[in-house]
């Protein structure tokens, strides 16, 4: 209620008395300078220490942008972007607060009375000089304080301190024990393998080492064909068997098959197993040679494995005798079927044949007997303690090879009993006297070879064909690489083994084939 009597003012009469344009300003009445201008210079003095400020006109923009009961703010907005006028070029008083939101200040209303000053001329934007240094700046009471690390202020320092030092290491007693171990010392270098020879002796072999030609094919005898090279191998007990047969330099350049046949074979299981392995040469110059071969290491693979329990029993029991005939007798079948084959082909007996040489090996692994049996050239060698051994029987003399009595030939008569008792009845008829024979007695056949020994760890055991075993007793430096590459006693690989067999040696050019027995 009015203190004059008057009605109540109603709330639309308060607002339009309020801001009614003709109603005059209750405030102080302000003197002809104190302007908003001049205002904004005071705060300006008082927030910067008095230093130069911009003139009022270059900001005029920034205060009427931040009137938030100004009409005109979105034009400020506009122009703040056409002059480039942003946030980092206003004076630090209206800076934005972390929320987003602008700090306004409403100047204080001018007196209504009063004219709008005329328009100033607009003032040439000065060239751009270096920044001074800066100086910290006191935070205003309506600032919030910076939560973190803030570029455009001057006051703020983004250089981290530098960590404290550590302190001095005390002096170390000699006296005192180092409850830790010694570092171990580095390891030593390990010396860069060795480059494998392809090669031993002064000048390489004449022939490539590599196969050259194929050998000849018939379309309807296509199962007499032979590999060039065949490889092999096995574990069995104490052991590690590993087999190889290549071509020689000689045959690989004129296109001729294989001479050598290889037979690798088991028969049975378990600790009863017996592991044969047969190697056979074909005789030289000889057509079929490589037929030959391969007939005589498959009919005495078929003759031990009929047998293969017996001889198994005989091996581990070690009856030495019991084997060595039972053996001989093998392989004089073996040698009678070539002789009848020679004789279906319309060949003689000499021309069809081949050179064997066979190993048996126990699958028990409490047994280290070695048995060695055959027939014709070749070679037995152990490497032992880094050195080789020529375990080749010896073979007697023809004059040597002396049997019982034949028949005819020094034979006591038929007639005659050793106590003097005559057989028959003497009619002393004269016989005519038989024909004179002047061809040549033939030769006496090869003799039969066995030996049995007992394997110890770390031996190896080298089966040959003549084409190493040749070069192996005749170029020492051969056995001497090959006693080097094996000198571990680890078994080499198949490739491995297969590279150390086809180390060639000049003037040795014949097919090579080798077994090697690697005790555990």
């Amino acid at each position: 209620m009015s203190q004059q009597g008057d009605r109540p003012a109603t709330t639309d009469d308060w607002w339009g008395r309020l801001y009614d344009e003709s109603a005059r300003d209750t405030g102080p009445a302000g003197t002809p300078d104190d302007t908003i201008d001049d205002r904004f210079d005071s705060a300006a003095d008082t927030l910067d220490g008095g230093d130069d400020v911009p003139s009022t006109r270059t900001y005029g923009h920034a205060v009427d942008a931040i009137a938030v009961d100004d009409d005109e703010d979105d034009a400020g907005d506009d122009e703040d972007e056409d002059e480039g006028v942003g946030p980092a070029s206003r004076p630090p008083a209206w800076r934005e607060s972390p929320g987003g939101r602008p700090v306004t200040r409403t100047p204080a209303p001018a007196p209504a009375a009063e004219p709008a000053p005329a328009p100033e001329p607009s003032v040439p934007t000065p060239a751009p000089v270096a920044p001074a240094p800066l100086t910290p700046r006191p935070r205003a009471p309506w600032e919030p304080p910076p939560a973190a690390f803030d570029p455009t202020d001057p006051a703020a320092d983004p250089t981290p301190p530098p960590p404290p030092a550590p302190p001095p290491a005390a002096p170390r007693d000699p006296r005192a024990t180092d409850p830790r171990p010694p570092a171990p010392p580095p390891p030593p270098p390990t010396p860069a393998p060795a480059a494998r020879i392809s090669h031993v002796g002064d000048s390489p072999p004449t022939y490539e080492a590599e196969p050259t030609a194929l050998p000849a094919a018939d379309a309807e005898e296509l199962d007499q064909l032979v590999a060039d090279t065949v490889l092999d191998g096995a574990r069995y007990g104490t052991y590690t068997l590993r087999a190889a047969s290549l071509r020689g330099d000689s045959a690989r350049y004129r296109g001729e098959p294989r001479r050598d046949a290889l037979l690798t074979a088991r028969f049975g299981a378990g600790p009863g197993a017996l592991v044969l392995v047969a190697v056979a040469t074909g005789a030289r110059a000889t057509e079929g040679a490589h037929l030959s071969a391969a007939d005589a290491c498959r009919w005495i693979g078929g003759a031990v494995g009929r047998s293969h329990s017996r001889l198994a029993e005989d091996i581990r029991a070690g009856r030495r005798g019991d084997l060595k005939s039972g053996l001989h007798r093998l392989t004089d079948r073996t040698y009678g079927k070539l002789r009848a084959r020679a004789a279906e082909l319309g060949r003689d007996p000499e021309e069809y044949t081949a050179g064997l040489r066979c190993l048996l090996l126990s699958a028990d692994p409490d047994c280290r007997t070695r048995v060695f049996f055959g027939v014709g050239g070749g070679g037995l060698f152990r490497l032992r303690d880094g050195a080789w051994q020529d375990l080749e029987p010896l073979v007697p003399e023809p004059s040597e090879m002396r049997g019982a009595p034949v028949v005819g030939y020094g034979s006591v008569p038929t007639e005659q009993t050793p106590k003097g008792d005559r057989l028959t009845m003497d009619l002393e008829i004269t016989k005519a006297p038989g024909p004179l024979v002047e061809e040549p007695v033939p030769p006496p056949p090869e003799p039969f070879r066995f030996r049995a020994s007992v394997a110890r760890p770390g031996d190896t055991l080298l089966l040959t064909s003549v084409g190493l075993a040749e070069p192996l007793r005749g170029v020492p430096a051969l056995g001497d690489e090959l006693a080097a590459r094996w000198a571990d006693g680890e078994p080499p690989g198949l490739a491995t083994y297969l590279a150390d067999v086809a180390l060639r040696a000049k003037g040795y050019a014949d097919d090579r084939t080798a077994v090697g027995v690697w005790e555990a």
